[in-house]
């Protein structure tokens, strides 16, 4: 819809106000130029060198399957394990693989309960295993 100007014989008025154009644009110009100067500053990185040094990762050791059965009964790799030597095993898994950890895969029954879960979980927070994983 055009505006009509009072004493303009009834023509609309077809001028743009710039001046909010302006002071927009003035105000991105004094942004840019204060911001201009930091872009340009160098920021140091340290990025690692190319080297033709091959680096020997040992094979890692086979995985540690752990799964709780609805009856809340633990079996390590397939053989049945007191839930109070899990923390003793795990211990020693982390000695004897020192730097290499195993992954521990966690298999539990939907039926088991929580408590078993947050036992198993505890004692390999408390062995420093790295590396767990939920299965079914």
């Amino acid at each position: 819809m055009a505006f009509s100007a009072a004493g303009n014989s009834g023509r609309p008025l077809a001028d743009i106000n710039v001046t909010p154009l302006v002071d927009v644009m003035l105000v991105l110009l004094i942004i840019f130029i204060v911001t201009a100067p930091m872009v340009a500053i160098p920021i140091p990185v340290d990025l690692p060198q190319h080297t033709d040094r091959v680096i020997e990762r040992p094979d890692p050791p086979p995985p540690i399957e752990l799964r709780v059965d609805a009856g809340n009964q633990l079996y390590w790799n397939g053989q049945p394990l007191a839930r109070e030597d899990v923390q003793s095993r795990l211990s020693e898994q982390a000695q004897v693989h020192a730097g290499n950890l195993p992954e521990l895969r966690i298999a539990a029954s939907p039926d088991a309960q929580y408590e078993v879960m947050a036992q198993v979980l505890a004692a390999a927070n408390n062995a420093h295993m790295e590396r767990i994983a939920f299965v079914q």
